[in-house]
């Protein structure tokens, strides 16, 4: 009766957080047990907590049920990567102490060798994943789906993503993402056979975190800030998602999150010359979440040509400020503002104060119970300088969108998108997209896109997508504003893609 009244205590201890030593009159592990000590040096390592005032009193007794329960919750901190080898090898003693304990609170007992070591082979070794995609891409006569032109069919390798990750110590972790394929790569032919092979390690870098909680990045590391909120779901944001050699740093406070980063060699080229790539890129980022239902912040871009001799003024800064609203867990209202100060060199004689802006409405399927809804309005000034114009487009490579007669000039463009997802089951989904954009320029007509999609998951790692898609420029796009690379008519692909994520 005793051992069954203190296990009901701990499991509601347990459930509702409360202090691991609460008082209670079972207090029987006697005092100067070594089980005190090795849960002091996991408090002081930070793998459990004390009482509410933040004071661990280990000399206070504490039945065996409540140390099982610390036990308990310093495996889960442990698997979230916060502790050392040290405290790994204390955890394993622990756990052999207080085995029939953590099988009473409902921690099996033959899982948890597992547990430790898994823990063990994060901290300790290397972690390697990845995704592959290979396509067989079947397209129109127009051959705009084709990366390399000449014909109307062509199988590809598109992606190849290999993430290579090792946690160092408790503090300290290293990541690198190599890209190889049709996709990015910089190479027309890539991921073709032996017509060409092109590949690059796109993100190499350390983090770690300093005094006060600051994490610090340094290498080359992505700036995708739209992603990391959830303001797109398609194949690129209005502005962001590039890559940068440089720091970063990372602060919280409460509600408040800022991220700071300065850096060089950017990825994206400034269609001016080669010696814009020394330019310095600054970025502050400031994100705002009083509750669940609510976000909002603001971000900062700022490029400095510093180029020996200077190629002119092409100083760019490019501000943005965006918010979400989540109604209910399915229905959330999100958008976010650009403007752009260009310098001289840059704006080119067009209007040197661009400026972008969407606003997204995005619908969960468990909400209309037969599809989700992301509904997307955006509106642009033709002359917005390194907009992701292809970002209605199916993504990877050689991919036609909405946008590709997009005129430089100081109209605007506005644009409607929509995607629809079902998933019917565990195996099978369907997707839908649909766009349509207006240049509001004389002599472009009006393109769309249509999509249809049926993707089957054969297993939880490997699944094959049927698609097709089809753009329609219009009869009227080539004309003497933009001779040269306006598309007119229509062109449609039929994809077999198989991705496998390892």
């Amino acid at each position: 009766m005793k051992k069954l009244l203190a296990s009901l205590l701990t499991a509601a201890a347990v459930a509702f957080a409360a202090p691991a030593f609460a008082a209670n009159p079972f207090a029987d592990i006697p005092a100067g047990h070594w089980t005190y000590d090795a849960v002091a040096q996991l408090a002081a390592h930070g793998i459990v907590s004390g009482y509410p005032d933040g004071a661990f009193k280990g000399k206070q007794p504490a039945t065996r049920y409540e140390v099982a329960s610390v036990v308990a919750r310093a495996l889960a901190k442990a698997e979230e990567g916060h502790a050392s080898k040290q405290d790994l090898e204390v955890l394993k003693k622990l756990v052999m102490e207080f085995n029939d304990e953590l099988s009473a609170l409902g921690v099996k007992a033959d899982k948890l060798d597992k547990r430790v070591t898994l823990i063990e082979e994060r901290l300790g070794g290397w972690n390697l994943s990845g995704t592959f995609a290979f396509e067989a891409a079947f397209g129109g006569d127009k051959q705009r789906y084709m990366n390399v032109p000449g014909s109307n069919t062509q199988f590809r390798k598109e992606q190849f993503y290999l993430y290579l990750s090792k946690q160092i110590d408790e503090n300290t972790s290293f990541f690198a993402e190599y890209l190889h394929g049709a996709d990015d790569t910089k190479n027309p032919y890539g991921g073709m056979g032996e017509l060409g092979e092109g590949g690059l390690w796109r993100c190499v870098y350390v983090d770690t975190n300093l005094p006060y909680d600051v994490g610090l990045s340094i290498g080359r590391f992505e700036i995708n800030f739209e992603e990391d909120y959830g303001l797109f779901n398609d194949d690129e944001p209005i502005f962001g998602h590039y890559y940068t050699d440089g720091f970063r740093l990372a602060k919280t406070w409460n509600n408040l999150r800022a991220t700071a980063a300065v850096g060089r060699n950017q990825s994206y080229n400034y269609d001016y010359n080669d010696m814009d790539y020394t330019s310095m890129n600054y970025v502050l980022d400031l994100n705002w979440q009083p509750s669940e239902k609510f976000f909002a912040g603001a971000t900062g871009y700022w490029k400095a040509d510093d180029s020996q001799p200077s190629s002119g003024d092409l100083g760019v800064s490019t501000y943005g400020v965006y918010a979400g609203y989540n109604f209910t867990p399915n229905v959330a209202l999100k958008g976010i503002y650009y403007f752009q100060q260009l310098g001289a060199d840059v704006a080119g004689g067009y209007d040197d104060s661009p400026s972008a802006w969407k606003v997204m409405l995005d619908v969960k399927q468990d909400l209309l119970k037969y599809t989700s809804l992301w509904l997307e309005y955006d509106n642009q000034h033709n002359n917005f300088w390194k907009a992701h114009n292809e970002r209605f487009g199916i993504g990877g490579s050689a991919c036609p969108t909405l946008l590709d007669n997009l005129p430089t000039n100081n109209n605007h463009t506005s644009a409607y998108f929509v995607r629809a997802e079902q998933e019917w089951s565990k195996k099978w989904s369907t997707l839908l997209r649909y766009g349509r954009a207006d240049f509001n320029t004389a002599g472009y007509d009006d393109p769309t896109l249509f999509e249809f999609a049926v993707t089957y998951r054969h297993s939880p790692a490997l699944a094959f997508t049927l698609l097709y898609d089809q753009v329609d420029y219009g009869t009227n796009s080539i004309n003497n504003i933009k001779p040269d690379t306006a598309m007119d008519g229509k062109d449609h692909v039929i994809l077999f893609r198989t991705v496998v994520d390892f």
